[in-house]
């Protein structure tokens, strides 16, 4: 008789690997240790092969058929979720809320541009909004918190979430125009950016706990969120990266300059729409994805940023030319 498992066993079978132990499933799946492991057992002589060693260790391992069967309980329970998600849609009707995180490198006017539509288009759907910095926001993601997320730095692949690229954005090095940096006149290297105060945001995420990301300084000032690092840098107190079409307003009006420092990386990078597999968005959160979408995959280029600066900035045009 060919083997016939239920997606019970399966998803015992995922746990157990997973957690790395039997009693490490049974506090997840809230079972007694010995359900956890008569399950596993006719799971095995259902599919007529171990699964696990369970000899010479206190820890189950996989054995070579186990991790070749682990792929496919895996595969089996993703479809799963989908069918989920897809009778989860076609049964619910417009939300009576949308949860949304929303990354602060995502440029202001879309997020604005976007909630504007949205209260046109949904009068009657509450908003909660929730901002944050780097993996700020596939935590609440992840949590359930929020729906849907908005922004970049996937610092994590999880198989339990969709991720779809719908813009891109870049960071720039900034100071004031009375910095000591902005007044050398000429393009930067580490040596002139070493001792000077760099602003940093310290991510309150536990994703990216410990990680710094374009820390060029030995002196840094750490703040807690991007805006409070925007009014500081301002304010002449030390230099920074902020996003580029977070301060456009401030580099066209001069109240920003921008640092010719190479060893800044100004890459650009991906932003993303993030979401749990088995959560599929509403309609209402549906639309918000794609006029996301809409606005952020013609976010301008770092030459079409540069150039825009450049016609409010001629100073900045003549450090690009030497």
């Amino acid at each position: 008789m060919l083997p016939n498992p239920t997606l019970d066993q399966l998803q015992v079978f995922l746990t157990v690997a997973e957690s790395g132990s039997f009693s490490a499933a049974s506090r997840v799946l809230n079972r007694a240790q010995s359900v956890i492991s008569y399950t596993i057992a006719n799971l095995e002589a259902q599919l007529e092969m171990p699964l696990f060693e369970r000899s010479g260790s206190r820890q189950p391992k996989l054995t070579d058929e186990g991790r070749v069967m682990l792929e496919d309980a895996r595969r089996i329970l993703a479809d799963l979720q989908v069918m989920r998600a897809r009778v989860k849609g076609l049964k619910t009707g417009l939300e009576a809320e949308v949860a949304v995180a929303i990354s602060v490198m995502v440029p202001v006017h879309a997020t604005v541009e976007v909630l504007r539509e949205f209260r046109d288009r949904f009068p009657y759907v509450s908003l909660r909004l929730d901002t944050g910095e780097l993996g700020t926001m596939m935590e609440l993601v992840n949590s359930g918190k929020s729906t849907i997320g908005i922004g970049g730095a996937v610092v994590k692949q999880d198989d339990a979430l969709v991720i779809e690229r719908i813009g891109h954005s870049f960071m720039m090095p900034v100071a004031a125009p009375t910095h000591p940096l902005a007044q050398l006149g000429r393009p930067l290297t580490l040596a002139d950016v070493r001792e000077e105060v760099q602003l940093v945001v310290t991510d309150a995420s536990s994703l990216t706990n410990g990680k710094d990301f374009n820390v060029l300084s030995y002196k840094t000032w750490r703040v807690s969120d991007i805006a409070t690092k925007h009014q500081l840098v301002r304010g002449g107190l030390g230099w920074g990266g902020l996003p580029a079409s977070f301060i456009m307003e401030d580099l066209q009006k001069g109240r920003l300059v921008p640092l010719p420092l190479d060893a800044y990386d100004q890459s650009e990078y991906p932003i993303y729409a993030i979401r749990k597999l088995d959560n599929p968005p509403g309609p209402a959160a549906a639309w918000m994805i794609e006029a996301f979408r809409s606005r952020l995959s013609h976010c301008p280029n770092q030459a079409d940023f540069k150039a825009a600066v450049e016609m409010f900035n001629p100073e900045e045009k003549r450090l690009a030319a030497e």
